[in-house]
């Protein structure tokens, strides 16, 4: 299929940046789409030039937005990280130091757990 090592390392080579173009470009739809600020006339042309000029349109938009992509995707994943929190901490409920304390001594009581697994959990629930 190919004469040599080296047209074999060329098609290695293009078929990389053919997928991280689709990659990038998909990132880049990806973000128009959930970009709140632009409206959707401004992202209806974004679109038909990514259709049309999909290489220059994605390079274009990069240049002229890109910092403020990063932003958002920065914003997002931290939106994403507070509302994973604020599930778990609804999943767990409060539970205060005395009753994780009261739980250690009741473990320690019925011989699940040594002195030293109570001491431990005793100072985790004192420091939190």
């Amino acid at each position: 299929m190919y004469d040599d090592f080296g047209s074999f390392l060329l098609t290695l080579l293009w078929l990389f940046i053919l997928f991280m173009f689709i990659f990038v470009w998909v990132m880049v739809v990806f973000d128009l789409f959930s970009d709140h600020t632009m409206g959707g006339f401004a992202k209806a042309i974004w679109i038909i030039f990514l259709i049309l000029l999909p290489p220059l349109t994605t390079l274009v938009y990069l240049i002229a937005r890109g910092g403020s992509m990063a932003q958002r995707r920065q914003a997002q994943v931290k939106a994403a990280e507070e509302a994973q929190k604020a599930y778990i901490q609804s999943a767990v409920g409060s539970v205060s130091p005395a009753d994780q304390i009261a739980s250690a001594k009741a473990l320690l009581d019925s011989g699940t757990i040594s002195q030293a697994e109570f001491d431990s959990l005793k100072a985790k629930a004192l420091s939190a």
